[in-house]
Parts: structure tokens; sequence; C-alpha cells
């Protein structure tokens, strides 16, 4: 483009020194390239996309779309379903990070950490199944992980046309699943993948792993605090299921899923420690009631405050359908021992088809995680796993193999499931940036030269870089 416009302008200077001046103003005007078509205009001619809402953002465009999807991508013929997502546009000549979280799309502007880091747009995509990117009717067998990596392609495909440079993906827990899974599914979309917190649960029925976890996590002081406000609150089953039952009637919370409200209490009594780990620090555990002093109100406070009373109820669970569905049927889900309950569980930790209405079949597919668990191990290729020292979900982790190309897996100390780039390590926080930034082909001539210099491209935006943290159900077997 640069040397035809260049060719252009040569022209209309010879013709100026030979015709008269109305001629050389004429070949001027001739030379002056069209106008650009708006980004809202190419984006919305791209078949199939269609605009919610435009919101406004200084810097940046903010769209919210939505993609029309075959419901089956084997079968494309057989229907299709519309596919929420955003996209913060930065400019086409920047390059592009494609997001999903795993669940709803958010539908405010966030910029994740890698689009901060290279100055980027950002794509953030809904998981299919999660409403209202869900099929109508609802054919349940659609919903795996190859179908949501293909959602993912074939957005990336129609995208590439209008954002031509490098492209990253990311995601955290469930996201950095998703963008694991893209990448053994579709290898040649991305320019590199940056999964945060990403579970790989390779043999769904032994998880060992996360008892080791358990029995050394923090300080033994914490461990055996958190532990005594769990088994009291079962201890104490009768007066707090009395105010759990007040609760209830006061939310129209209803738990025709779970079976009862009994089970729904257990169920958020034994995620109370996985809870704290996951989105708390050692230095909350100051916070954690005395058990033996302490009030059922107390006890019911700090158990509803990390676990959440609501979350077994069927309103709770609604939202995470298919997330459940998914733990159920290829993703796996953790089990865990909690020795110090003794007998007071009735339940034990209750299957993910606990959490799923009946009328939705589920057979668990074995052998799919352990395919990517192996493409990961012998194929990646510019992929980076970043877990938390004290998160659970990163006691069954990704891990690289010996014919890995440049790849990663780096761990936060002290960090939760909010772990992150920035709170690695200075040496491996600056490693990791320098190979987001190289991985996306910006990266600036002192930092090839030396990735200690390594550095977000981009301004802190304290509303943008809002890191929003997943309150996700904790998976069960």
């Amino acid at each position: 483009m640069r040397k035809t416009l260049g060719w252009l302008l040569s022209l209309v200077v010879l013709i100026g020194t030979m015709g008269a001046a109305g001629s050389t103003a004429q070949a001027a005007t001739a030379a002056e390239p069209p106008a650009a078509t708006d980004i809202k205009d190419q984006i919305l001619g791209i078949p199939g996309m269609s605009l919610i809402e435009e919101k406004p953002y200084p810097g940046y465009r903010f769209f919210v779309l939505n993609y029309e999807q075959p419901v089956d991508h084997r079968q494309p013929w057989k229907g299709t379903f519309k596919q929420r997502l955003t996209l913060l546009h930065k400019d086409v000549s920047r390059p592009s990070v494609f997001f999903t979280s795993g669940y709803n799309v958010n539908t405010s502007p966030r910029r994740s950490e890698p689009t901060t880091i290279v100055d980027g747009n950002q794509v953030s995509l809904e998981y299919r199944f999660f409403t209202p990117s869900r099929p109508d009717p609802a054919n349940w067998a659609n919903l795996d992980i190859w179908q949501a990596a293909s959602d993912q392609h074939r957005l990336f495909t129609a995208l590439k046309k209008i954002y031509k440079k490098n492209w990253l993906a990311t995601g955290g827990s469930k996201g950095g699943m998703t963008a694991t899974y893209y990448e053994r599914y579709y290898p040649r979309d991305m320019d590199g993948v940056v999964a945060y917190v990403a579970p790989n649960d390779v043999a769904n029925k032994e998880d060992s792993a996360y008892d080791r976890f358990f029995a050394k996590v923090g300080t033994k002081e914490c461990r055996d605090k958190l532990n005594a406000v769990q088994r009291e609150a079962l201890v104490r089953r009768e007066p707090l299921e009395a105010k759990y039952a007040v609760a209830a009637a006061e939310n129209g919370w209803t738990f025709t899923t779970v079976g009862n409200l009994d089970k729904a209490y257990e169920a958020v009594v034994l995620d109370y420690v996985w809870a704290f780990w996951q989105y708390s620090l050692l230095s909350d555990c100051g916070s954690i009631p005395v058990a033996a002093t302490a009030s059922d109100q107390e006890i019911w406070d700090s158990i509803d405050a990390i676990s959440g009373f609501s979350a077994y109820a069927d309103q709770g669970l609604e939202t995470y359908t298919p997330y459940y569905y998914q733990a159920g049927t290829q993703l796996g889900s953790p089990d865990i021992k909690q020795p110090h309950l003794g007998n007071l569980s009735r339940y034990g930790y209750q299957p993910p088809r606990n959490f799923v209405p009946r009328d939705i079949p589920m057979t668990f597919q074995q052998g799919v995680m352990a395919d990517v668990d192996k493409w990961v191990r012998n194929n990646a290729d510019q992929m980076l796993f970043v877990y938390g020292q004290n998160d659970p979900w990163g006691a069954e982790p990704f891990h690289l193999g010996y014919g890995v190309r440049d790849s990663y897996v780096m761990i936060a100390p002290g960090a939760n499931h909010g772990a992150n780039v920035a709170k690695l390590l200075d040496g491996e926080k600056t490693l990791a940036t320098a190979k987001i930034l190289q991985w996306a082909g910006v990266a600036p001539a002192a930092t090839i030269a030396d990735e200690s210099k390594a550095a977000p491209l981009a301004a802190a935006d304290a509303q943008l870089d809002q890191q929003d943290l997943e309150r996700e159900p904790q998976l069960r077997p």
C-alpha cells in the first residue's frame, strides 16, 4: 500500500510539471486514498455478527455483540445459536488477545493482563450454554471442550481478516483450561497462550494430590483453625440448619436439584476450607473465629462469607449448570478426604450429578483430560501456565515434557486463585512479560536485547484492569 501510494504521488508531481494547474489539482485529488471504513462497520460486516450495544471508553471502542454459531460444528446444517461476545478495540495495528472466563462474559469494559502487557485489542467470548448463549432447545450433548474450541476457532477465523497482527489466547481457571483446550485442538490459530491457574484433572478418580496439598498449605495454626470451624459447623448442624431454613425462606431459595436443605448445608460446609485457600490469603487467617468459643452466628457468618449459603440452592446452581455438567462429563472434579470431620459428614463430597437437574443426562467420558495432558506435555509451543502457591486448584497442574518449545510453568509465591504474572518473583515476572511481548510481536528492542527490561506497554487503568475473580462453585468428583 505504501509503495503504491508513493508511486501515485510521484506521478502527480510529474503531471504537475507537464500540465496546467487545474490538471495537477485533479490528479492530486484522484491520488487521495478513500476514507477508512469505521471499525464497527467492519465488524458488523462479518456474516452472522450483530450489535447489542456500544459503550464508550476513553482510548478504546467497546462493543457487546452476538455471533451466530453452529449448535454442532460437526453438523453445522442442524441449526445455530447466538453466542455473546465483547470487543475492546484499540487499533487494528495492535495485537489481539482472545479471552474467555469459561463462563458468562462480562459486558463491562475489561482488560486481561496479557492485553495490558501488549497494549492490544481484546475479544472476550461467552462460553456456550451459559445463558443467553444457549441453544434452544438445548441438546447438552453439544456442550463439550471440542465444540467450545471450535466456537473460538470460527470466531477467530472471522476476526483475523480485520485484526491481522499476532493473537494470544488467555483465561483464568476454567478460562485457562479453555485457552489450553483451544490450543490443543487448533494449535495453528494463536501465536501464544497464557493460561492462569488452570486445573488439570488427568485421572478423575485419583485425587490424592489435593489431600497432600491441604496437609501442608499455609501454616499448621491456620489449617487447624479452619478445620475446627468446619467441624464445628457440622457439630452444630441442627441450630445452624434452622438458621439456613430461615434464610432460605427469606430469599426464596429452594433445593430441588441437590435434593434437600440438609444436603445443601453440608455441601456448603465441606467447601469451607477449600474456598478459603482459593479466595483468601494466609494473612486472612486472623479473621477466622476460634471454633470452641465462637457463637452460632459467628460460625454461620464465617461459613457464609467464605463458602456462601446460596451456592447450592437451585437459584445458585442454575447459572453454573453448564459448569457442573462439564465436570461430570469431561473435566473431572476433585475429591478430598477431610479426615478431621470424622463421621460427621453424611454425604461426603457430592458428585456433579447432584448439582445438575435430573432431566439432563450425564455420562463421564474417560480419557478426554488425559489426551489434553499428553498433548501439552509433548507439544506445548509458546505456552505459559501461571499458578498460585496456595491455590487448591494448582494441586493438579499442567506439566511440560522434554519436547515442548518456548513454554513455561511458573508459580506465584503465597498467591491464591488470583495468581498472575504481576505476582511472580521478579526474575520470572520479567521473563513471562518478555515472552508475552515476543509472542505478540511487539517486544521493544530493549526487551529483545535484555529480557529483564520487559514491562507492560499499556499504562495501568484501575477500571479496565479489575480482576473479576470468578466465584466458582467447587467441582465435585
